[in-house]
């Protein structure tokens, strides 16, 4: 079966997504910048979210360009990505208003987590649907970034637990590691 349906579907998600992240930001009473600071946690916590939600639409998006078609295997291991995806908005709120408390600094880590392990399941299977696509198994190959990030993730949940900052920190490095552009798929698409 074609992909467009999975990539409308996937892009609407991840819209839909963004737009609960945004509507939980409360707008607050007052005009001075001091009313501002108590709501600094909730904004960190949204920004960080935004960008990782950002990270995994632009990987999804590059990823699914170099396919053609998709298995219900491949429906199913997207569902699963944008069911951890779809838990942000829930964890970055929780970790947002308690202002970075442990529990909650760890729930979010066990979602980023989740979602890594299940984007890194939809490449697989995306990869073994299309074994003749050498490109796409090239541009994924190891994936020691992804990797990395799983072991982050874990590093960083246990971090929390000693203190909620140091995993919130490993979170946020995880983020930049993503930022800087990973040229495998783009690489193999000018081919």
């Amino acid at each position: 079966m074609g992909k467009n349906r999975l990539e409308a579907f996937s892009d609407g998600v991840i819209a839909i997504i963004i737009t609960i992240m945004v509507l939980e930001l409360k707008v607050p009473h007052g005009a001075g910048f001091d009313v501002l600071l108590p709501l600094l946690p909730i904004l960190g916590s949204y920004i960080l979210s935004f960008i990782y939600v950002g990270i995994y639409w632009n990987n999804h998006h590059h990823m699914l360009h170099m396919v053609q078609q998709v298995s219900g295997r491949v429906l199913w291991a997207n569902l699963h990505l944008l069911f951890w995806l779809s838990l942000l908005p829930f964890v970055s709120g929780w970790m947002g208003e308690n202002h970075f408390e442990t529990m909650p600094v760890a729930a979010y880590g066990v979602v980023l987590l989740m979602c890594a392990i299940a984007y890194a399941i939809l490449a697989r299977s995306l990869i073994a649907h299309h074994k003749e696509n050498a490109a796409l198994a090239e541009a994924i190959g190891s994936d020691r970034k992804g990797l990395i990030s799983i072991v982050l993730y874990i590093l960083g949940i246990g971090l929390s637990l000693l203190h909620p900052m140091l995993g919130f920190a490993t979170y946020i490095c995880v983020a930049i590691m993503w930022l800087i552009p990973d040229s495998r798929i783009e690489s193999r698409l000018k081919h």
